[in-house]
Formats: structure tokens, sequence, C-alpha cells
């Protein structure tokens, strides 16, 4: 199976030329702008995480997500990490999974050997199903599912034997989305990015909450040091600097107001979306992502929906700017 993703900036040079600082790449939903780093002790590079770092990045992790005291946490090195997994815990049997959605979930069950049953609505998970996957809000469109439909389901699951999966990737500017604060409940499994929302991706960290069986089940396939003491030192000063946070927060609201009013201006009506990124629909949305890569512009096309386009977010004003310029050009190249 063929899976698509953001963020191929390299392979987008090799075939449309540029250097690098040349192109803006909006194929991603990671927020452009690095979270303020901390100063990091020269002894956590030299040292192999200890469990007083871990303890301490993990009673944060639970203040910022608002977890309660019943929920397990466990720390991975990124949540693709927790998506490999899962399938395994789980034993075997059909899982729904509720799309459209990306495709690492279904990717990872099948190669764990499971039955999948494509969902469009939570009313359409099979009474067969023992697992459930809900991306919430969903990537691509932004789709929300309210907290008691998730809740109800997951009590379903848990009288299977099995769970719910809440991906919450994008939920950190949208904590009214959130179930995690009944995590530790049975049938319920929240997973966290820490990347995406502090525009971290590459430091590689999540986060499960969940209930003491499939924490101590992810905990013990993902064995000792899952998660480095550099992140997990920057996930605490991230997660207890509210200060910090809500002027980073801010600037990530006028950030996605500079893209909508950009995509506005040109003429693409936005459908879906989340506060990380924008879901267009245009009619040549496939010669409209060639074009852009032309004007060194990088989207996130979709071979399941060719009508639809993704931006994630410039960084500032500069970078709206020129993309505007841009998304003209590129537009004037398909004759839109």
């Amino acid at each position: 199976m063929r899976i698509e993703h953001g963020g191929a900036l390299d392979r987008a040079i090799e075939r449309f030329g540029g250097a690098r600082e040349d192109w803006i790449d909006l194929s991603t939903g990671i927020n452009p702008e690095i979270f303020a780093l901390p100063a990091i002790a020269p002894e956590i590079w030299n040292r192999l995480p200890d469990e007083k770092l871990l303890a301490a990045t993990l009673a944060a992790a639970r203040d910022y997500y608002g977890a309660g005291t019943a929920a397990q946490i466990v720390a991975a090195p990124g949540t693709q990490a927790l998506i490999q997994l899962l399938p395994d815990i789980a034993g075997k049997g059909e899982v729904a999974i509720l799309g459209p959605t990306y495709q690492e979930h279904q990717v990872s069950f099948l190669d764990a050997g499971w039955m999948i049953s494509d969902c469009r609505n939570v009313e359409d998970v099979p009474q067969s199903a023992s697992v459930a996957v809900i991306v919430n809000p969903n990537n691509p469109d932004g789709r929300v599912i309210a907290a008691d439909v998730l809740l109800e389901l997951a009590r379903r699951l848990d009288s299977k034997g099995g769970f719910l999966i809440v991906d919450e990737a994008f939920a950190d500017p949208h904590p009214e989305t959130s179930v995690a604060r009944h995590a530790g409940m049975a049938g319920l499994v929240v997973l966290k990015s820490f990347g995406k929302f502090f525009g971290l991706g590459g430091l590689r960290l999540g986060f499960a909450l969940t209930n003491g069986d499939v924490a101590g089940a992810l905990t013990r396939r993902l064995g000792p040091w899952a998660a480095s003491g550099p992140a997990l030192a920057i996930a605490t000063h991230a997660f207890s600097n509210r200060q910090l946070l809500n002027a980073y927060t801010d600037r990530l609201r006028l950030r996605r107001r500079l893209l909508s009013d950009v995509l506005g201006d040109a003429g693409l009506a936005e459908f879906g979306g989340t506060m990380l990124f924008s879901l267009v629909e245009f009619r040549q949305a496939q010669r409209l992502h060639e074009a852009m890569c032309h004007e060194h512009v990088l989207t996130r096309k979709f071979l399941y929906a060719p009508q639809w386009l993704r931006f994630g977010l410039p960084l500032d004003d500069k970078a709206a700017y020129k993309l505007r310029q841009r998304l003209d050009a590129a537009l004037a190249r398909v004759g839109g």
C-alpha cells in the first residue's frame, strides 16, 4: 500500500529545483514556529534519561493535557511508534477506522493481520469490530466527534475486550475537543503528538494516555529510555511555561488568519481544517499542486481525493506575502 506523506521537500527539490531556502513548505500540519527552547544541561546529553526526568515530564504532560489521576501516560519516540505498537497489543480481529484520514493507522493494523472496516461515521462502526480508530480533530478535513459519542463507543469496545484509539495529534489548539480528561477509563487510548503544535516534529516525541493494562503493554514493548533526555527536558519546559504558551498560541491564531486571508483572496474556498492547516477544494487541485511546486511552494495533495489540497501555515507576514504572489502565479498556470 502506497502511503502519502507531507514533508517530502527533498524529493520536490530534486524534481522542481531550487535551494531549500527558496521553498515554502506547507505540506505538513506542523507549526512553522519552533517553541522557545530551554537551555539543556550537558549531563542530559551525556546520561541516559533517568526516572526523575521522565516523571517530571509525565507530571507536566498530565497537567497540560488535563488528564486525571487515573490516567497512565506513556512517552514514546513519536506517536508513530505508538501507532505501530497498538495493533500488536490488541491481538487480532476487526478494526474500524473513521475516514478519510491519514493512512498510518490502517497500514499498521494491516501489517499486524487485522481486517479493516472503513467507516464514514461513528454509526457505521460494525458490531463485529473490537477496536476503532478516530482522529479527532481529523486530518485532513478537521471533522470533530463529540466527546460523549467517543466515550460511548469506547465503552462498547471495552465490552468486547478491545478499545477506542482517539488520535488527538491536532487537538492542542482545540482543547475543547479533547477527551484526555477521561483517559484512564477502560477501553480508551488517547494519542498526543508533541511535535505538531510545538513546531518540533524532528524531536520525535509523543504520548499515550490510557489505562494501566494498555500502558503496561506499551511500556514493555517500547523498552527502557524510549524518549530521549533532551526531548523530555524540552517537553517539560514547554508544558510548564504558561506565559510563553499563551503568547505562542496567539501567534498561531494570527498565522491561521493570514493563511485564510491568502486563500480567500485567491478565490480558494476553505471547507475544512484545524488551527494548524486548511483544506480547500479545487477542481484542478492536482494541477495546482504541481504548478505551485514550479513556484517552489509545497502543499499536500491526496490520491483518494484529487479535488483536495491541504495548506499548512506560513510563518509570518513575509511568508504569507510570498505565498500570495506564488499562489497567484500558480493559478495563472492552470487557468484558475
